[in-house]
């Protein structure tokens, strides 16, 4: 038994266990391995703060963006009725220039047909007085002729002008 090798590393294991007790390197491991414990139970503890920051980021962001985008659709919104109501006003006013200009020219119209009637019956007048003169000159002689022509001359003037 003292011959063999295992039975010298048992005992020389035993040995340094126990120099290792009273030296008390066991509390120097613990005391590590809880430093190491807590120091990754932080370093957690932080990875799981930043990931709940970041998840507070995001659905702000979201929201931001999901109220930037209804935004955007109320600007576009505003600015189809804006240009729909333009459009409205820009038929409204054409028609009304185009209703204006026919009423223009309709009155154009019936001033020169009047025109023209007053230029044809002042035409007429003129072609039925040296009508009238003519023959009354030629079928009454004297002083009676000319006292009728004149006459008559007058009375057609008056009642075609």
């Amino acid at each position: 038994m003292f011959a063999e090798p295992e039975f010298w590393v048992a005992v020389a294991f035993v040995i340094l266990m126990a120099v290792f007790a009273y030296i008390g390197v066991h509390r120097t491991v613990l005391t590590a391995l809880d430093h190491r414990a807590d120091r990754i139970k932080a370093e957690l503890d932080d990875a799981r703060r930043l990931k709940d920051e970041a998840a507070k980021l995001l659905a702000e962001y979201k929201t931001r963006r999901a109220s930037a985008e209804r935004e955007a659709e109320e600007i576009i919104s505003g600015a189809r009725a804006e240009a729909e109501r333009i459009a409205a006003e820009a038929k409204t006013k054409l028609e009304d220039f185009v209703a204006r200009r026919t009423k223009t020219a309709e009155g154009k119209i019936a001033l020169a047909e009047a025109q023209a009637l007053a230029d044809v019956r002042a035409a007429a007048a003129d072609a039925a007085v040296a009508a009238a003169s003519t023959i009354l000159t030629q079928s009454v002689k004297g002083q009676i002729a000319d006292e009728l022509l004149a006459k008559g001359i007058a009375e057609v003037r008056a009642k075609l002008n």
